[in-house]
């Protein structure tokens, strides 16, 4: 049988817009620089109603609530948000608002992303909700009114990993305060919307380090860089489309920026930089797996910095990296892929790609049997006891390279000993190919033999001398000759591909009357998986609705099969949850954003990984 597991690929590419009144930007259509930003202003300055201060606390029940992550409904803040699990801490709204406070997590209040001072506090700058927002108390105070920069070396850390310190990009050397990545994106554009709302003020606001004193490019040249960074590396999120619809529905204007994320460059890019980066060159494998290519290649070069490097697969734009090396995920196993990189730089400029390299992913492997007994008792073998009191047992060292083990000890010489390490659960041959068995050894003292063997008939549960026992072929284990002194012995990748059906192995010690310790570790029963195995798993597990509508729940159905894990994958091969599991399970989708999700499942039969698609 050709025995293989496949990995499903997908790329799906698409741009989310949001809702914008028809006709809304018109007067804007066909322009760049700043004339755009000019027109910008017109636009989104008509119909901006100013509100209350104190309104904004009302405001957020809608702008910034959090749907997204935990979906718990508390206050989204973007210095506490913790994207990649628990929030350390939460508030609720109109509940937590701040008061006093000492620490992180005692309240929220309203956090200026371009500081009032520096506008003398004035309206409707500071109630403006397009940059006006939610934030806890104490990382608020720590932040002040320093500019936004990246950090290397901090001087304070908040509880999210946002950080306090010095600038350590060109230009600029002072006290700054960096967000984590999450959020930068969304950051940037909220400032690129106050240099183009207050266009015809900024000029006169107080000194700031981030601004030049210009009512066109407004920002200085490092801070620009920065936003410029941050606005292409993370690009508009649904929860930026949605805080856009509910500003709009608020206070009347929206964010130009969310809807249209190309203007930040046809303005503030469109007379600095046209030139495409240099193509990365040297693009060549370093490893390949089954699901996974490493690519590496040289860094490209340009005048105004490298943003990302897009890496394109069989033609397609699939992920995007900020390093020279990236590892290419959730492929199909022995299958050829051609991949090239493009540079993009800070002004949006796309290289050609670099040179081309094909390569091919390696068969699929699964273990059947992966047991180093590290977790013992739990363990993939079960302890039978036909004759004596002397049973395997767990031990935290002396196996492979002195790690824990299983040993039996039959050392009273006249008595008799009668013991098996049999499978817990059965293992079905047919379904995979090229099954080779690995494991270590060491004996010592007699010369009781230990033999491994596999049966048909053993049902799990009965006396295992009263069932079928074949030797396992291809495996002779060492006959010990009585020596004190241990000796390890490896057996290596025996072939066992000709055993059949769905069978239990054991590992069978009787004592002969000169009782010997034999240690086992280390036992991996590898296979190529049948082809068989993606029907096989489908048949018996049934995920719908697929597409799921977020924020409604995921089911699985699962029948006649031991689902035990489930792994969830985002586009780029980042894994976001890992879930044990037993029986059926639902799973709520509101955490997760809209887009392309691979979820991993493993069972007693196999493997498998499905597409899932949240609406």
């Amino acid at each position: 049988m050709n025995k293989q597991l496949t990995f499903l690929f997908l790329w799906i590419s698409g741009f989310l817009f949001a809702q914008i009144p028809a006709g809304y930007y018109d007067s804007a259509q066909g322009l760049t620089g700043y004339q755009l930003k000019s027109a910008l202003k017109s636009i989104i300055t008509n119909g901006h109603v100013a509100h209350t201060y104190n309104e904004l606390y009302t405001a957020y029940e809608t702008t910034d609530t959090d749907n997204y992550y935990e979906n718990d409904g508390s206050v989204l803040d973007m210095y506490s948000e913790n994207p990649n699990g628990p929030d350390p801490y939460n508030f609720q709204h109109n509940q937590d608002k701040c008061g006093n406070y000492s620490s992180e997590g005692d309240c929220y209040n309203r956090e200026h992303l371009m500081p009032q001072s520096i506008f003398g506090s004035a309206s409707p700058m500071k109630s403006d909700a397009h940059f006006v927002v939610p934030s806890d108390g104490k990382v608020n105070g720590m932040r002040s009114n320093h500019p936004f920069g990246e950090v290397t070396n901090p001087t304070w850390t908040s509880l999210n990993g946002s950080k306090l310190g010095p600038n350590s990009t060109t230009g600029y050397s002072g006290t700054v305060f960096e967000p984590i990545d999450e959020f930068k994106g969304d950051i940037a554009r909220m400032l690129f919307y106050v240099a183009t709302r207050y266009e015809d003020q900024i000029a006169g606001w107080g000194q700031s380090d981030m601004l030049d004193g210009s009512s066109d490019k407004v920002f200085t040249d490092w801070f620009l860089h920065i936003l410029l960074n941050w606005a292409s590396q993370d690009p508009v999120s649904q929860r930026e489309i949605d805080r856009n619809n509910a500003v709009y529905n608020y206070q009347g204007n929206r964010n130009p920026f969310i809807d249209h994320p190309e203007w930040v460059n046809a303005i503030w890019n469109a007379t600095q930089d046209t030139t495409a980066p240099s193509v990365p060159a040297n693009l060549s494998i370093s490893m390949v797996t089954d699901t996974e290519i490493t690519i590496v290649w040289d860094a490209a070069t340009d005048a105004s910095g490298i943003a990302r490097y897009d890496i394109y697969v069989d033609g397609n734009l699939t992920v995007s990296s900020t390093s020279t090396t990236f590892i290419i995920t959730n492929l199909s196993a022995n299958t050829t892929y051609n991949i090239c990189v493009k540079a993009v730089d800070n002004a949006g400029n796309v290289s050609a790609c670099s040179n081309s390299i094909s390569a091919t992913t390696t068969q699929a492997v699964t273990y059947l049997i992966n047991e180093n007994f590290d977790n013992c008792p739990t363990m993939a073998f079960t302890a039978v006891n036909e004759a004596s009191d002397k049973d395997w047992h767990c031990i935290t060292q002396y196996g492979e390279n002195n790690s824990p083990a299983i040993q039996i000890n039959g050392y009273q010489e006249n008595e008799p000993s009668k013991d098996w390490l049999i499978t817990t659960a059965p293992v079905n041959m047919d379904l995979y190919t090229n099954e080779k068995l690995s494991a270590f050894f060491a004996y010592a003292y007699g010369t009781t033999p230990l033999v491994l063997v596999y049966s048909a008939d053993y049902d799990g549960n009965g006396s295992p001398k009263n069932f079928t026992w074949t030797p396992v072929p291809n495996v002779s284990l060492p006959v010990p000759a009585g020596s004190s002194t241990p000796t390890e012995y490896v057996l290596a990748n025996a072939d066992i591909s000709s055993i059949n059906g769905s069978v239990y192995f054991a590992f069978k010690y009787y004592s002969n009357g000169s009782p010997t310790r034999w240690t086992v570790d280390s036992v991996k029963l590898s296979a190529d998986t049948a082809n068989g195995i993606e029907a096989y798993v489908n048949s018996h597990i049934k995920l719908y609705p697929n597409p799921v509508h977020k924020g409604t729940v995921l089911y699985l159905k699962v029948s006649d099969i031991d689902l035990q894990t489930i792994d969830i994958y985002d586009i780029s091969g980042k894994k976001l949850d890992h879930l044990k599991v037993n029986g059926n399970l639902s799973i709520n989708t509101a955490k997760y954003s809209r887009g392309l999700y691979f979820i991993h499942l493993k069972t007693n039969k196999g493997e498998i990984t499905k597409k899932l698609l949240i609406q």
